[in-house]
């Protein structure tokens, strides 16, 4: 997704820190939030919650810095609302579905290994030649998420909640893919292409939540705190800041900052949720964040785009 068109002033260390702060807690209590809220809420109806919260919020950011819209028969309402899909609806029901049965922690690690199935896609759909380097890189993470579906004991045996592990895995690819679509998107600015984004992930959810069947009643408070606490803080706010550290510091130092929601979500979880914390998560966690490292120790890799 191109800059153009938005500011690109420099922004001060302090500044920087503390942007980058806010969006490891935002991003990493995400997982967390969504399990406490999937108790009471469908996976559809929490994804068109969150995603018709932050659709008001990114179209009002993008309205107040003046952005304009492009027509609706301008190609680039299919290009974002086809990434709204892989980057928003689709990842977000997943990994809302696979949390119903496994730990939020565990959905924020496989989460972790995107860039990893970012490398292979790029090699074949987006001219980034597949060198030894990432591929070794690669198989390291790849061997990660190998170990989430293993016992504590490493036998051959497959965990029980390995079919709601995938789901996560279906998940963290979709985010992959939708990175492949960015960087082939036409030009747009930031605010305008994550608008359009969750306006188009929020009509298809709100529809298919609405043709689901619309619930009896409201979900209690604390559900209800979560949804708004997602649609406001990971999917509208996040973005924003996402995008102007992308804006005047590059994609590089998103790349940094993605190391670390992971660890907010296991401590959260640990912490609020009573979540199990076991070494195979630990080892997991260190693996494929060796991967993603030894990766992207040469030339630079294409970045996610703002997903929530």
């Amino acid at each position: 997704m191109n800059n153009s068109g938005d500011d690109s002033q420099e922004m001060s260390p302090a500044t920087l820190y503390g942007i980058a702060a806010i969006l490891i807690l935002t991003w990493g209590l995400a997982y967390p939030m969504v399990s406490v809220a999937v108790r009471d809420v469908s996976p559809i109806w929490l994804v068109a919650s969150r995603t018709s919260i932050a659709a008001v919020l990114l179209v009002t950011y993008a309205k107040l810095r003046g952005r304009k819209f492009p027509k609706l028969i301008d190609k680039r309402w299919l290009w974002y609302g086809v990434m709204g899909m892989t980057g928003i609806v689709l990842p977000f029901f997943l990994f809302a579905e696979a949390q119903i049965t496994i730990d939020s922690g565990i959905c924020a690690i496989i989460g972790s290994a995107m860039p990893i199935f970012t490398i292979i896609l790029a090699h074949f759909f987006a001219n980034e030649a597949l060198s030894w380097r990432k591929f070794i890189g690669f198989l390291i993470g790849f061997a990660g998420v190998v170990v989430l579906f293993l016992p504590d004991n490493l036998s051959l045996k497959l965990i029980s909640d390995w079919k709601a592990q995938m789901l996560a895995v279906f998940a963290a690819l979709l985010y992959a893919i939708t990175t492949i679509l960015a960087k082939r998107a036409p030009d747009t600015p930031p605010s305008v292409a994550a608008a359009m984004m969750v306006l188009c992930a929020a009509l298809v959810s709100a529809s298919a939540a609405i043709a689901s069947g619309v619930p009896s009643s409201l979900p209690p408070p604390i559900a209800i705190t979560m949804l708004v606490g997602l649609g406001v803080g990971s999917t509208a706010f996040a973005n924003i800041l996402y995008l102007q550290v992308v804006q005047k510091t590059g994609p590089s130092t998103l790349a940094r900052i993605n190391y670390f929601p992971a660890i907010v979500s296991v401590a959260a979880g640990v912490w609020f949720l009573n979540e199990d914390f076991t070494w195979r998560i630990v080892l997991a966690f260190v693996i494929i964040l060796s991967g993603v490292i030894f990766s992207r120790s040469g030339k630079k890799q294409i970045q996610k785009v703002p997903l929530g």
